[in-house]
């Protein structure tokens, strides 16, 4: 789902972005060497409950592990979706 729509990094911003029906969302992140601590999700409250959020995250993930990066995760619903996608560990650094 949303695989059309083109993840962004917003370097400048500080975050993973998408825009769905004209409208962001994001994954604010801090970037250390090569690892991103993944802070914050945010999607607009009238596009919530439609997976945005769900592949927001598969599309960093993917990007992230595409370059070689590491994660560590401060976002509650990050972490949550890690719980339920253990594949995604191996991204966590240790």
């Amino acid at each position: 789902m949303y695989d059309d729509l083109p993840l962004v990094d917003n370097q400048p911003a500080h975050n993973f972005e998408m825009i769905v029906e004209g409208q962001r969302a994001f994954i604010d992140y801090i970037k250390r060497d090569n690892v991103y601590l993944l802070v914050h999700t945010e999607v607009p409250e009238e596009l919530e409950g439609k997976g945005i959020a769900a592949a927001l995250v598969e599309k960093t993930l993917r990007y992230l592990e595409a370059n070689g990066v590491k994660i560590k995760v401060y976002c509650q619903y990050i972490q949550a979706y890690l719980k339920r996608h253990p594949e995604w560990h191996r991204l966590v650094a240790k």
